[in-house]
């Protein structure tokens, strides 16, 4: 898609919806209040007229820590208006996370939800570049109330003329094996991502109405909950509180979402519900998503035979803003990732750089319009992921001659057993496949012979593990994916360490 040189990412996804009739819809929906289009076009012009008052300066960064509600869009989109650079900060990082990215971004305002300001609020006077607090839903204490300072300023303004391939926000990466890392990303990128998967794949629609329980604050969420609704006028529904399956039920009976997006971990949960069915969720679910990690092709199975629908798994990541591989409606095969989104190109690559042929492992690099130019101040890592066109994923992957991919594990995940590249995710899938597993994770260790062997770690669905499960597992693992890749050893655990968007932090297992 060709873009002006001239644009702003506010006037294609907040003006033309205006353009278009839609001032009195609703845009966002959250426990306490709905937000028109023509809302948020009068309370994003005030929030970018308290920044450019507070003397805030076209491409300065604002940090973001705000929870799912009404007021995240305000603040993203007025940010955008006035050429101010908004950085969302994850809800869920401890304090010193919080105190490095505060440093890294050198953010000149946050805007904090009230609930969250204890968490951030022990480094808040080690910031001599932070010039700005607004405690947004809730007791301000010291600080500035974030709605009774947007009351104070005007209803409009004139949206900036930024570049097309100027900076208009951050996200920072998970941060699965060390500090999150800043990810820049230009205007066109969010209208790229709509328009390649959320219209062209997913086919969102103006009469959709969207829940992600996956959040705002990372790129997964950005599009599912705004850019995608967004692009075509539709309505999101955002919560604020954590997603438990208790939560996501009800959210989905309440307002009867045509889309959800989750992650499988979730999915997983939801379907170990007494109340999962489509009877006691959403008659209207036509469209559900999955990406953060791939989907086992059991729980997708599943969740198609008790909600009548299918789980579209994808690809995506922080780097490349959304999804670039995808199953699609009407072409859902459970056990691969699909087909590379149209305007996406793929490769796989062995440790020399050359391409591997269909059904050998390979690393997966991908080439699109939506990808970030690299990492905020982490030039070798930027060089070691950002080669020319194409940005390295991290992810292992056989492409089968149909061209669908199959995921293998993370490039730092993956190992040998007696010369052979085992997929921790295959074997994971094949627990999972067990009735008694509710989730499982697979890591090398070396025997007492020092050879590289399988070590599981499973959550059984009632916690308890009873004589002679581990023959069992071992036996159901050889019958579905072969002799030699069944798990030496098995730890039953009640949990398993994940990152704040879902993803299982492998590293900690096996350390």
């Amino acid at each position: 898609m060709d873009y002006p040189r001239t644009y702003n990412a506010a006037s294609d996804f907040i003006d033309r919806n205006i353009t278009a009739g839609r001032s009195d819809k609703a845009a966002f929906i959250d426990p306490e209040r709905s937000l028109t289009y023509g809302d948020l076009e009068s309370e994003s012009s005030r929030a970018a007229n308290l920044l450019t008052a507070q003397g805030i300066e076209r491409e300065d960064r604002v940090a973001m820590l705000v929870l799912d509600t009404t007021d995240f869009p305000i603040i993203f989109w007025g940010a955008i208006k006035a050429g101010v650079i908004p950085v969302a900060l994850n809800t869920l990082l401890s304090t010193d996370q919080y105190h490095y990215i505060l440093d890294d971004s050198r953010a000149k305002v946050l805007f904090v939800s009230a609930a969250l300001l204890e968490t951030v609020g022990p480094v808040l006077g080690k910031l001599p570049q932070l010039k700005s607090i607004y405690v947004v839903g809730g007791e301000s204490g010291i600080h500035a109330d974030f709605t009774a300072s947007l009351e104070q300023q005007p209803d409009s303004f004139e949206t900036v003329e930024t570049c097309a391939d100027e900076t208009a926000f951050w996200l920072y990466s998970s941060g699965s094996t060390g500090m999150p890392k800043g990810v820049p990303h230009v205007h066109t990128s969010l209208m790229e991502t709509a328009r390649l998967y959320g219209q062209d794949v997913l086919g969102i629609q103006e009469d959709d109405v969207i829940y992600s329980a996956a959040k705002l604050f990372f790129a997964y969420g950005l599009g599912n909950g705004m850019s995608f609704p967004m692009s075509v006028g539709a309505t999101t529904i955002l919560f604020p509180g954590r997603p438990t399956p208790d939560a996501v039920l009800e959210l989905l009976k309440q307002h009867q979402p045509t889309i959800y997006c989750g992650v499988p971990t979730l999915y997983a949960a939801l379907l170990a519900h007494p109340n999962c069915s489509r009877e006691q969720a959403s008659m209207r679910l036509r469209r559900c998503l999955s990406a953060g990690e791939a989907l086992p092709e059991e729980v997708g199975k599943s969740w198609m035979k008790a909600m009548e629908v299918d789980i579209l798994d994808g690809v995506g990541s922080t780097e490349m803003l959304h999804i670039f591989l995808s199953n699609r409606p009407d072409d859902v095969v459970y056990g691969t990732s699909g087909l590379a989104v149209p305007g996406y190109d793929l490769r796989l690559i062995d440790e020399q750089g050359q391409e591997v042929a269909d059904d050998e492992v390979g690393e997966l690099l991908v080439r699109g319009a939506s990808a970030a130019s690299g990492y905020w101040n982490q030039r070798e890592k930027s060089r070691l992921t950002f080669e020319g066109e194409w940005t390295r994923t991290g992810d292992k992957y056989t492409r089968d001659a149909d061209g669908r991919y199959h995921y293998c594990g993370r490039t730092d995940d993956m190992f040998k057993v007696s010369g052979i590249w085992v997929s921790p995710f295959e074997v994971e899938s094949a627990l999972i496949s067990h009735e008694r597993v509710l989730e499982a994770a697979v890591v090398p260790f070396d025997d007492p012979e020092g050879l590289t062997k399988p070590r599981a770690f499973v959550i059984l669905q009632n916690g308890v593990a009873p004589e002679g499960m581990f023959e069992t597992l071992k036996d159901h693992v050889q019958t579905s994916i072969g002799k030699w890749k069944y798990p030496r050893d098995i730890v039953f655990v009640e949990s398993l360490p994940k990152t704040a968007t879902g993803k299982i932090q492998r590293f900690k297992l096996r350390d």
